[in-house]
């Protein structure tokens, strides 16, 4: 038997990572080899399927990189053991099987456009055009799979370090549609890129330190004013801490009633997960506010162990309230009830964090510091002068209007 059939068949025996046949290259490179013994017709077309297929991928010349690369990003038992760093605890023989599917997978990455062609049964029938036909390069493997000598240690590594399936992949993703879909261009904020602020963000990276660690830690409001570097603050972390397994998603607020579902989607895997709302608030009567009282605290659906909830809002009394609902209450013998549920959801975050607009010095050492970030040339005075004068002119300062002021100088 040949090698190129014997790759064929290696591949139809995956068990451990069978997944990988959801991904479209590894998907059609098995369909070419399973029409080995077909007509040339057949072959033929499947040949130039598959070529045009990684050529629209952009992998005609890394094929060995998109092999290998489905199979890191792959979610299965092993992949999942092995992020959290529980591999060792597998039976035997489902890391034997593991360990077969990768040694299969770097096979298959490293046969060439030849090996595929004399490996078809009638070669000497397609002998004559063989030469014209397109030609694809393996190029190097994905990360793990450069080393792989039979041992999974450096594989189980990688997913130590980064995660397994499209958390290893992505580090923000957001609910939408009853799923967890990712974000492909996820905001690149770094705790450094901040100015001003500094007590309100220790208080959230301490906590989220001691989330990571395995210590006590709470849900965390981060509230004050539009513009302060509330929702910035959340996503730094995820940021921050993305090599220690750390990802975020967010729910929107109007989906709140599907927080169960989120939780039943991340509560098994070996990650951890802020989960993000932001611009939190409330009309009376919203029935996402009972929900979101419930998995803060006393729920059946409340949060798991490997997850933290991280809520902006621009309100301190989160639930709004008009003059009108308090007229409606003058013949309610329980007003101060009333009142009290009003304020039950913001009480029920273990941690707030106040963000308030910052005074005219602490807001143009904001913007002076911006200044020396993008090397900007430009004397203080004058440079103070039209922070102030674009302050006014958007209502108020703050962070925010810093950062689009700076910007501004370079249009």
């Amino acid at each position: 038997m040949n090698e190129v059939k014997t790759v064929k068949l290696n591949l139809s025996s995956l068990s451990i990572f069978r997944g990988v046949f959801n991904r479209s290259v590894l998907k059609a490179f098995y369909a070419l080899l399973c029409a080995l013994d077909s007509e040339p017709d057949e072959f033929l077309r499947r040949y130039g399927e598959f070529f045009a297929l990684i050529s629209e991928r952009g992998c005609a010349d890394k094929l060995a990189y998109a092999f290998t690369e489905a199979a890191l990003y792959d979610e299965n038992i092993f992949t999942r053991s092995a992020a959290g760093g529980t591999e060792s605890e597998l039976p035997k023989e489902v890391l034997n099987a593991a360990r077969h599917d990768c040694e299969t997978i770097l096979a298959a990455a490293n046969l060439s456009s030849e090996d595929v062609l004399r490996g078809y049964s009638r070669y000497d029938e397609i002998k004559e055009i063989a030469p014209s036909l397109p030609r694809w390069q393996s190029g190097e493997c994905a990360e793990s799979f450069k080393m792989f000598n039979g041992s999974l240690e450096r594989i189980a590594k990688w997913y130590r370090e980064n995660g397994c399936g499209m958390f290893a992949r992505y580090k923000a993703f957001i609910w939408r549609d009853g799923d967890i879909r990712p974000v492909l261009n996820y905001d690149p904020i770094d705790l450094d890129d901040f100015t001003g602020y500094e007590r309100q963000r220790n208080k959230v990276l301490e906590n989220t330190r001691a989330f990571l660690d395995g210590k006590s830690c709470n849900n965390c409001l981060l509230v004050g004013d539009m513009g302060t570097g509330k929702s910035s603050t959340v996503k730094a972390m995820a940021n921050q801490f993305r090599s220690r397994g750390l990802r975020i998603v967010e729910i929107p607020k109007e989906r709140l009633m599907e927080f169960p579902q989120l939780v039943d989607k991340i509560a098994h895997l070996p990650m951890k997960f802020i989960i993000f709302i932001d611009d939190l608030s409330f009309q009376h009567q919203d029935q996402s506010y009972t929900a979101l009282k419930a998995v803060l605290e006393g729920g059946l659906a409340a949060r798991p162990d490997n997850a933290l909830i991280y809520a902006t809002s621009n309100r301190r009394h989160i639930v709004k309230e008009r003059l009108s609902d308090r007229a409606m209450e003058v013949d309610d013998i329980h007003t101060r009830d009333n009142m009290q549920e009003t304020l039950s959801l913001s009480d029920r975050f273990g941690l707030t964090v106040y963000y308030t607009v910052p005074g005219k010095n602490d807001y143009l050492e904001i913007v002076l510091a911006m200044a020396k970030q993008k090397g900007l040339d430009i004397p203080e005075d004058e440079l103070c002068a039209g922070a102030e004068r674009f302050a006014l002119a958007r209502g108020g300062r703050s962070p925010r209007c810093a950062k689009q002021y700076i910007e501004s100088l370079f249009c």
